[in-house]
């Protein structure tokens, strides 16, 4: 009886295996293709090959230093209102030992796009504001607060040159983040990266894209010119 329904029951796992990976294929190709197409309309080059020197690349972005076996795929490339985009998908693994000693790879995916910058920028994080950056608080790791009770609620802000952080988070750059969806954001010299931990539905590359580009063009011209001359930034 016990073999019969091992029989019975065995067949029915592989099937259903079988099925989730035909499925799971299915719906990669649909992203691929949908990718493409969105790139192609915006004149921007695709690529769904892997390719694992992005980290390398941009060393100093954190979300790309994580795990092991880095790589991005599925990249959509090219200029975008003259600056150069990479938006892409991201693969990372991680590895974990269960009660029998053995070991298991976790595989890691998430959406992101960097848009690279004329001028040299300084670092800044942006970030949505978690349970434990309130925990943190409490114990005073504090990140920079803003007029806006709103924005320095909903946002962590980090940055060594705190003026630096807020030249760029003006007034009207508060209100332009707290009316859009919540993303990652970090700076560094050469551009900024936007990325959630997850990835992406298609339509949102435009709209995590054109967050950062908002975040760019907004920059007061004094500041921009300041970044150009490589000098001190004095409003």
């Amino acid at each position: 009886m016990h073999d019969n329904l091992v029989l019975f029951i065995f067949p029915l796992f592989v099937i259903l295996f079988i099925i989730i990976a035909a499925y799971g294929a299915i719906q990669e190709r649909r992203r691929r293709v949908e990718i493409s197409a969105w790139a192609k309309l915006r004149g921007l080059q695709f690529d769904a090959s892997h390719y694992s020197a992005l980290d390398s690349n941009w060393p100093l972005f954190r979300c790309l230093q994580e795990g092991d076996n880095r790589y991005a795929y599925n990249i959509a490339a090219g200029d975008w209102s003259g600056r150069l985009l990479m938006a892409f998908d991201y693969h990372y693994e991680t590895h974990s030992t269960d009660s029998k000693g053995r070991r298991q790879t976790h595989h890691h995916h998430f959406s992101a796009a960097i848009l690279e910058s004329p001028v040299a920028l300084k670092p800044l994080l942006i970030r949505p504001e978690g349970f434990l950056d309130k925990i943190g608080e409490f114990f005073g790791h504090d990140d920079i607060d803003f007029e806006s009770a709103d924005f320095s609620k909903k946002f962590f802000v980090k940055a060594e040159d705190r003026k630096w952080a807020y030249d760029v988070l003006h007034t009207r750059a508060m209100e332009f983040l707290l009316g859009r969806p919540q993303y990652m954001i970090q700076f560094e010299p050469r551009g900024v990266i936007v990325w959630k931990n997850a990835r992406w539905p298609v339509a949102e590359i435009m709209t995590a894209v054109e967050t950062v580009q908002g975040l760019l063009d907004g920059m007061p011209e004094y500041l921009v010119q300041e970044l150009k001359s490589g000098g001190e930034v004095n409003a």
